[in-house]
């Protein structure tokens, strides 16, 4: 096999299906298909496994793409180079919508395949899996073989096959001789890192068509069925599929997912599971809910189960195990998505999916611990002794809790909460307007106190004991059951300090706490409720309407009698704390760790590439800490540094980055910084990241004038008083990479304050960012309102002199000269594709260059780079924060002159961009 015979999609066939006839069989039940069906390109394209009888081993799982970059799989010359562009979530393919017939029917290339179609006699002599070669034209790491990096992946793409991956293991070669050789295809994949916790193909076993001469095979009675009807019930619990396990080693995960928890986070974790797991494990929650994926596994040993959602998602779980009766019971770890995840704060995962990589909570999960779950049960009866004041339902949404039972003021927002999603589910798509609408809807409750007197109709009694004068006393607002440590988002209403026993998930104890209408508030900011009691057992009576929520589920219930007892245990997964090994720690010598600042406007722009971070990254000094130290600790003594330093500027909401564990930088949640040693995160550079996107402190008067976050704009340049040395380069006391700009308020209105302010470094010469800014660096701002044009600046821009630029500008001349024709220097940088010089303007120069239009055909910037194909200073020009939708005077876009300039992929890559803003300025708006 050599090179060029890799070069075009075709040649794939041989190396992927190495398998003739698999392949011919495959081929036939295709055309099968297509004669019971239609065209295959007429099918609903599916983005989640067929478990029915026409199930095709092989199938592609395609879903909408907007990725720059890459190129349609089919290749030249068949592909139709036209129409949307969809992505296989299994093999990470992306083709034409209309070439999917060509790559499925004329090249025949299929998925990874994630069943055996054998029967259930022969599943266990097909236990080998082979490697599902793909040819990529882009790729990331290096080749296994030779060690050495692929392309760049920052680069546009050629239409050149550089490496071979396959889509099970994620191995990847180049792809040359030397690398790759013809004997590689009929390897063994081992299933790579999650090998322990993928179901494997050979499990997976689709049984024969009914009436075929396999069909005894099927569970059936082995006496006849008396009549039709018995045999149509018969059928209709007949499945297509069932497990069978071959006894190994596997530690299996299914994982079920909510697309709707957590403004609709789950989409893409599906695709994101699809790639580094069996498809066939991974469960959409509105296809049909979590009954038939744990039926289907039920009898597999060892099984775990990952919920992906909220709260209520992780009870749905829970309660279809019950129903269905698994024993033992699977053990149930939790990814939250939704709101509260009070559930997965008390078992270590977190408040909140963030941007954690999926690889690294997949090997959580295989090593997380078990731990038990009290589950209770609520009965609910009538109260005769007393009419309703107001209409209600006569039972709870849910009779079995698993976090928290509560009555009063609370429960009353959460219902307000329900009724505002349900009339307007579009407002709240996100986690953000979410928490902004519980804290209205508090806020408005604080001043009404409506549920002042609730202690005057109800009545609780807990293990025999009458509790009905403790609650008049206390005057409570709101009575919670609280069965995990976290309630309401991740507060802790249970005071230890007043003398109760600490509160444990398996002490078949549920805690009782009462709430005013001041404490509920104060929880957020580390406040406590009043303790009750612990009990067993509690019977709680109520002579009015009020409003209940059991999990965050909330209703209006009529008078009551609810009785509450315990009704089981589940076996649940808590996430492990990082290993550490187990030394004294007067043996350990204490650790001088630098702390290094990233802001969030770098973050977003570069949180994949650790290179780019780790440059833009700002040292504010070093603190020195234990080893055994863990995050929560360590966060005290990074806030106790950040009030003592007087010279680096505050940071008032931050989080840690782990910078050791994955190929990029990610975000520790707060909750799970208990779970973090130092040295699990950081080696001799502690990263935070500024999630506040900036310092500077405004005024009354700077909010006004301050723009909105969905706005285009960036900061007014600051520029320091440079030096130009002997060599010509220029001296600067800052080390902020040139492409990250951030919001703050114009330049007339800075404070000496922010003389502390970092500022953009030129680092075109490689030269090292300086690691710590000094308090008396000379910095001088200056007004770019107050310097003087040059046409010399014209001419430099025009022949790429960034030397003279430079100079210039530090003499006092402005970098917002325009000539006759309205074009400024960064026009014509963008037009004759100088970086470093769009490099330098970005930084040094007023913000309104970017959308700046010329007089002769009204267009920016970015109209010229595209027009001319300048790809590269497109991406900065995007980044820092260009307009993409203003047109010129033909009515053309930058992306649409891509297009005309005969540019796919920057036209591409700028309209992926644009879906990209639409999709922050929505989630940005106000809800409410």
């Amino acid at each position: 096999m050599n090179e060029k015979s890799n070069m075009t999609a075709r040649t794939i066939i041989l190396p992927i299906d190495p398998h003739p006839p698999v392949r011919l069989i495959r081929h036939r039940r295709y055309s099968t298909l297509r004669k019971q069906v239609g065209d295959v390109g007429e099918r609903t394209l599916r983005s989640t496994p067929d478990w029915g009888e026409m199930a095709v081993n092989g199938d592609h799982l395609w879903v909408p793409t907007s990725v720059s970059g890459d190129f349609c799989y089919v290749g030249d010359p068949d592909c139709t180079k036209h129409g949307p562009r969809m992505k296989c979530s299994a093999c990470n393919v992306v083709a034409h919508q209309s070439c999917i017939t060509i790559l499925t029917d004329r090249i025949r290339f299929t998925c990874k395949p994630t069943f055996r179609d054998v029967g259930v006699r022969q599943y266990r002599e097909q236990t080998i899996i082979h490697h599902h070669w793909v040819h990529r034209r882009s790729e990331k790491g290096k080749c296994m073989q030779c060690g050495k990096s692929f392309q760049s992946k920052l680069s546009f793409s050629s239409k050149e096959i550089v490496a071979l991956s396959c889509s099970w293991c994620k191995v990847a070669y180049h792809n040359k001789e030397t690398c790759f050789n013809i004997q590689r295809i009929e390897e063994e994949c081992k299933l790579g890192v999650h090998s322990s916790i993928i179901v494997p193909p050979s499990w997976i076993v689709k049984l024969p068509k009914k009436g075929s001469f396999k069909s005894s095979l099927r569970k059936s009675n082995k006496k006849r069925a008396s009549s039709k009807k018995k045999s149509k019930e018969k059928d209709k619990d007949h499945r297509a599929f069932i497990i069978k396990p071959i006894p190994t080693t596997v530690t299996p995960v299914i994982v079920f997912i909510n697309p709707k928890s957590g403004g609709n986070q789950g989409a893409k974790l599906l695709q994101k599971f699809q790639w580094l797991l069996n498809p066939r494990q991974v469960f959409d929650l509105t296809q049909g809910g979590p009954k038939m994926g744990l039926e289907m596994f039920k009898k597999v040993p060892n099984l775990r189960v990952l919920a992906c959602g909220g709260d209520g998602t992780v009870g749905w779980v829970l309660s279809v195990i019950d129903q269905i009766g698994i024993i033992p019971a699977p053990a149930v770890g939790v990814l939250p998505l939704g709101t509260g995840n009070d559930l997965a704060r008390a078992l270590g995962w977190g408040g909140g999916y963030t941007d954690e990589p999926i690889s690294k909570i997949l090997s959580n999960v295989n090593s997380s611990d078990t731990i038990l779950l009290d589950r209770w049960s609520l009965e609910v009866k009538k109260n005769s002794d007393a009419e309703p004041n107001e209409d209600g339902k006569e039972n709870l949404p849910l009779n079995v809790v698993n976090n928290y039972f509560s009555l009063g003021v609370d429960a009353h927002i959460a219902l307000e909460f329900h009724e505002a999603r349900e009339a307007h589910p579009e407002k709240f798509n996100s986690r953000l307007r979410n928490k902004m609408f519980y804290g209205q809807m508090g806020g408005k409750d604080l001043l009404k106190r409506k549920w002042k007197g609730l202690a005057e109709f109800v009545s609780l009694e807990c293990d025999g004991r009458d509790l009905t004068p403790k609650l008049k006393e206390l005057k409570v607002h709101a009575i919670v059951f609280l069965n995990i440590p976290s309630y309401g988002g991740g507060t802790r209403p249970w005071n230890r300090a007043m003398g109760a026993a600490d509160p444990s998930t398996e002490d078949g104890l549920i805690e009782v706490v009462g709430l005013t209408t001041y404490q509920l508030p104060l929880l957020q900011a580390g406040g406590h409720g009043t303790c009750i009691t612990q009990c067993r057992s509690a019977r709680i009576v109520t002579s009015k309407t009020i409003p209940m929520q059991v999990d965050g589920e909330a209703c209006k219930l009529t008078p009551s009698v609810i009785n509450l007892t315990l009704l089981n245990k589940a076996t649940m997964l808590s996430k492990r704390k990082g290993g550490k090994p187990n030394v004294p720690q007067t043996a350990l010598d204490n650790l001088n760790i630098t702390i290094n600042r990233i802001s969030m406007n770098d973050y977003e722009q570069h949180h994949y590439d650790k290179d780019l971070l780790a440059q833009a990254a700002i040292s504010i000094g070093a603190i020195e800490v234990s080893p055994t130290s863990d995050l929560e600790q360590v966060r005290l003594l990074v806030n106790k540094f950040l009030e003592d330093c007087k010279e680096v500027p505050k940071i008032m909401d931050w989080c840690f980055l782990d910078s050791c564990t994955a190929e990029r930088f990610f975000r520790i949640d707060r909750a799970q910084e208990h779970l973090h040693y130092i040295s699990d995160v950081a080696y001799e550079i502690l990263y935070i990241l500024d999630c506040g996107g900036g310092t500077i402190p405004q005024t009354p008067e700077d909010e006004t004038a301050a723009p909105s976050p969905s706005s285009n704009h960036h900061t007014p340049y600051v520029i320091p008083e440079m030096k130009v040395s002997d060599e010509g380069s220029l001296d600067s006391p800052s080390d902020h990479p040139p492409m990250s700009p951030k919001i703050a308020q114009s330049p007339d209105e800075l404070t000496p304050q922010t003389t502390q302010q970092n500022v953009p470094v030129d680092k075109q010469n490689g030269e090292k960012p300086l690691l710590h800014i000094s308090s008396n660096t000379n910095i001088k701002f200056r007004s770019n309102l107050e310097e003087k044009p040059n046409e010399d600046l014209l001419k430099a821009a025009k022949v790429g002199d960034l030397q003279l630029i430079k100079q210039l500008h530090n003499q006092g001349f402005s970098l917002s000269t325009k000539d006759s024709s309205g074009q400024t220097i960064l026009h014509y940088a963008a037009r004759y594709g100088h970086k470093d010089i769009v490099k330098y303007l970005l930084s040094y120069g007023p913000p309104e260059l970017l959308d700046l239009k010329d007089s002769n055909l009204g267009q920016t910037p970015l109209h010229k780079a595209a027009a001319y194909k300048c790809r590269g200073i497109c991406c900065m020009l995007v980044a820092a924060g260009a307009s993409l939708d203003i047109t010129d005077h033909r009515g053309l876009t930058p992306r649409l002159l891509a297009l005309q300039s005969d540019d796919q992929d920057l036209a591409a890559y700028l309209e992926s961009q644009e879906h990209f803003l639409q999709m922050v300025s929505n989630d940005l708006e106000t809800c409410v």
